[in-house]
Order: C-alpha cells, then structure tokens, then sequence
C-alpha cells in the first residue's frame, strides 16, 4: 500500500535524520515506510492525533466494558465518527455490519465453504494474486513469522465458493487483505467480506459489475448537484467518471488514501453503509474544486484526480472525517437509493 508520504518540511536535514530514528520504519499495521517518506512531519502529525487516540480509547473502553457485542443507537454511532480505537475494530466491525450476527447464526460454515471441493480455475486465479496483495507489507511476506498469505487464500476461495456470482475479482484481495490484517481471524473476515460484497456494496463485484458502473454515476449526479464547476469541467473534456474513481470504489480507497484514514472510512462504511463513500468522494472533490476547474485538458483531468489523494488534507484523518461529515451537507440512504434507481435504468437502457 502506498503509504502518501508526507510532504517535506523546511526543518533542518539534522532534525529529519532524529525524527527518522524515533519513527519505526514498520507502522502498526505492518506497511513498510518508503525511503522517501518525511518521518518529521508524520511525527508532528502523530504528536496531535495520539491525544486524540488515547482520549477516544479511554472513552470506548468505558462503553464497552468488557462487552462482545455492540448495539446500534445515537450514542455508539458518534463514537464510530470520532474513530474506533484499533484494539475495538473487529469488535464493532462484527457488530455493525451484522457479520456477528451472521456468524452466530451459521456456526461452522466457514469451515465447510472451506474445506469443500474448489473451482480449479478460482483457485488459479486467487493463487496468481496473493504475492501481488500488500507486497510492501510484512505480515504478507512468506518470510513473516506470522505470514497471512494462507489465511487470505483461505478467506478468498472460501468467500469464491460461498458466492460463485462474484467468485474473485482483483479488488477483493486488497480488501480481504485489510480485513485480516484487523480482525487476525479468518472466519471474521469471511463473514465482514459477506457484509461488504452481499448487503453493503452489491453487485460492486459480480460479472457485469452493475452496482459499481452505478455508484460512479450516482456520484456524476451527486457532483453535478453539489459541486456544479466540477461537473461542468468533466462535461466540457468529457471525461467518464469510471476513469478516475473506479479506484476509489472497487477497492474501498485502499492504496488511494493512506492506511489510517482508510480504517477511520471503514469504521464508518460498517456502521452507515456505502452512502459513506459518497461523503469521501465528495469531500475530496470538491476540496480540489478550484484547481479542477483549471484543467484544460482530459489529461490535466486526471492528473487533478490522481493529486486530490495526496497531502495533509487527506494525511490528517480526524480533520478530514469531521470533514466528510459537514462539507457534502445532507445525504441520506433514499437520497443514494433515488438516483441508483435512475442511474441503473439509464446504464440498462445504453446497453440494450
């Protein structure tokens, strides 16, 4: 995963070398830093949001006391905005999403998905990608102590034969990747993989890819409404919306934002649903509005595209999810299932 490195400070070389030597090389989530990464500046961004960690942990041990499950209301849903503690991922993950609830009710199904006769051709296919999943990663190297190579080919051909529409698709590694690198626990991925891909994001994955072709023009209309200038550059050079998103949605920004923030989306995506990435996408975008509307070219469009998800903004995750949350202003699930509606008539209407 790219890791975003943090741009460079005016400090002295001296003081980047003594930051250089504090900072591990490894973050906690086992990505390897580049050698070009500004360790100064991450330090003085770190310096601010581990007060902001400790006081959230302190906070979610207190409300869960001891508790295996979570339930949802006002309370508990604020919490998730201000950030899940990473000690409580999998935890809350299980409990929003549903996954508990499903795992509960199918006890010892992983199990028998995975030790069931496989489709040759999907175990192909997933073996093809596995030392493409997080190379920069240690836990996924086979010299890892702790290696997870075999528990994502495990979670990937299980979740393939469980749902043989979607079978794999490249994308769901990188997700199935994130989930174990959380929950350490193959059977509580299987099951977040099943809430993602069957009830959060459907048809992102299956053959024809309708829900994801969809999502990227529901946030066409979103933009157009919203963010009009954008829109109107996107018109005028005419450039598709799947060019320059279809990265965003079909790996949940994982390897588009750095890793914190990612979590913090997914803390979120778990608890209220996809309509979460429109507030990313949004956000992002028009953020960049100013430098958008300055594209002269198709090119120049993308290249605005592929800047947006670099930088502080996007770097300084507690900011930028309060930042999710007012900027789009009101979205809401009918809002998101209206023009999926329309969207999807007009992408079957083209097609026909």
């Amino acid at each position: 995963m790219d890791r975003r490195n943090i741009p460079a400070s005016d400090g002295s070389r001296s003081s980047r070398l003594v930051a250089k030597d504090r900072v591990e090389r490894v973050d906690p989530y086992g990505f390897e830093r580049s050698e070009d990464f500004d360790f100064e500046s991450y330090e003085q961004l770190m310096s601010v949001y581990m007060v902001v960690l400790t006081r959230r942990s302190i906070k979610w041990s207190k409300l869960l006391k001891g508790k295996k499950k979570v339930d949802k209301n006002v309370k508990l849903k604020r919490y998730v905005r201000k950030g899940v503690p990473n000690e409580h991922r999998a935890l809350v993950w299980m409990s929003a999403s549903g996954a508990q609830e499903q795992l509960d009710r199918n006890a010892g199904y992983y199990q028998s998905v995975l030790g069931a006769q496989h489709d040759p051709k999907l175990v192909d296919t997933i073996r093809t990608d596995l030392n493409r999943t997080f190379p920069e990663n240690i836990l996924f190297r086979k010299s890892s102590s702790t290696c997870l190579q075999k528990d994502l080919y495990n979670v990937l051909v299980a979740y393939g034969h469980h749902n043989p529409t979607v079978g794999y698709c490249q994308g769901m590694n990188f997700i199935a990747g994130l989930l174990l690198i959380i929950t350490r626990d193959e059977e509580k991925s299987f099951w977040l993989m099943e809430a993602l891909l069957g009830r959060i994001l459907p048809d992102y994955y299956s053959p024809s890819m309708l829900g994801l072709k969809t999502d990227q023009e529901v946030l066409g209309e979103l933009v157009r409404e919203r963010v009009p200038g954008v829109w109107g550059v996107m018109t005028e050079h005419g450039v598709m919306w799947s060019l320059v998103v279809s990265r965003w949605f079909i790996c949940l920004f994982i390897d588009v934002l750095p890793v914190e923030t990612v979590l913090r989306i997914w803390d979120c995506l778990f608890y209220e649903g996809s309509k979460i990435l429109f507030r990313v996408a949004l956000t992002i975008i028009h953020q960049h509005q100013s430098v958008m509307e300055e594209a002269r070219s198709l090119p120049d469009v993308c290249q605005s595209f592929k800047h947006m998800t670099h930088g502080p903004f996007v770097e300084e995750c507690h900011p930028f999810m309060q930042k999710i949350f007012s900027e789009p202003g009101s979205l809401s699930m009918a809002t998101i299932a209206k023009l999926r509606a329309t969207c999807q008539a007009r992408i079957l209407a083209e097609g026909s």
